[in-house]
């Protein structure tokens, strides 16, 4: 008799089973003691790093830190309404385009002081400033492409998310030395750690508004990689003819049409409950997933060069927001 579970999500349960034990620990030991339930989660999957080399644990712990994560964010668009998008205004917004564009440009001109190829700049210089790995990936598929760049693209991607994993942990300590508001605080982790699942861990850790200020912000950096990736399609056509990638992924597609409905219908509140609960429990299965798979030592294997451009894309985008933030608060 064939087993009902179809065999590539057979193949997936090992590595997520663990994921998500290790999340549900997290949730168990932070409503008993106390404690970041995102943070427990991570450490708690970076202890057990060594699992991603088994071949029975690794595509659990990618669907984990990838389909899991993805579909949480999407369950985020039931708590977002089109009038909460319309409360960060048009600043925000401008904040966000500039923050990406001269990221980006900035990343390409060190890249060419690097004597590195351009397309290195753009790609680590998207990853940081939109949404980490999965610009990286995206946008590696419009960027000219060969077994170099493909080995970079890896590379970008591990250093990316021990990038956004440091970031996760001492972003919320250095919003809280510079005494940012919690909507403040929100709008700096928003606007500039990589990965979705680590600006969620990173703004829960601060305050419920902190945490929704970041996850909104985010969710809009992440829009933004659209119009991003259709400019690289278009200064690279000639090497993204065959690239077959969607411009807009389907996980943004969903949160967008949650969104919309949650602004158009008035859903039950149990239903929003349970939205909620459920993209938690997501986003804390994905968070333990990212920590299986980040390993600070891969760092090392980088090479100086990718660690300069990742490093310096980082610290420019933060001082971009920081600088905005604090020059509007002095304007106010």
């Amino acid at each position: 008799m064939s087993s009902p579970v179809n065999p590539p999500l057979r193949g997936a349960m090992p590595g997520l089973a663990t994921a998500g034990a290790l999340a549900a620990l997290a949730a168990f030991l932070s409503s008993r003691y106390g404690g970041p339930q995102y943070l427990y989660a991570l450490l708690f999957g970076i202890a057990l790093n060594f699992l991603r080399e088994s071949a029975r644990y690794r595509p659990g712990i990618d669907f984990a830190s990838r389909g899991v994560l993805r579909f949480g964010v999407a369950l985020l668009g039931l708590r977002i309404t089109l009038s909460q998008v319309a409360e960060l205004g048009w600043p925000t917004v401008l904040l966000l385009v500039a923050a990406i564009a001269l990221t980006i440009g900035f990343t390409v001109l060190l890249s060419r002081r690097l004597q590195r190829p351009a397309a290195e700049g753009v790609l680590v210089g998207g990853a940081v400033a939109i949404c980490g790995a999965s610009a990286a990936l995206a946008l590696a598929a419009v960027l000219p492409r060969n077994e170099r760049f493909a080995r970079f693209t890896l590379l970008t991607v591990v250093g990316v998310t021990a990038l956004s994993t440091l970031a996760m942990i001492f972003y919320p300590a250095l919003a809280s030395s510079l005494h940012l508001g919690d909507r403040e605080a929100g709008l700096f982790l928003g606007g500039t750690i990589h990965d979705v699942a680590q600006v969620v861990g990173a703004g829960y850790m601060i305050s419920p508004l902190a945490g929704d200020t970041a996850t909104l912000v985010k969710l809009l950096r992440v829009a933004l990689l659209v119009p991003v990736v259709l400019a690289c399609s278009l200064v690279y056509r000639e090497s993204s003819k065959e690239s077959r990638t969607p411009l807009l992924p389907w996980f943004l597609l969903l949160f967008a049409a949650f969104v919309v409905l949650r602004s158009s219908v008035t859903l039950p509140s149990e239903l929003i409950g349970f939205g909620g609960e459920l993209s938690r429990a997501c986003l804390l299965t994905a968070i333990a997933g990212l920590g299986l798979k980040t390993s600070f030592q891969e760092l090392v294997t980088l090479g100086w060069r990718p660690i300069v451009l990742l490093l310096g894309a980082t610290v420019f985008l933060a001082l971009v927001v920081l600088f905005s933030l604090l020059l509007f608060a002095v304007a106010q």
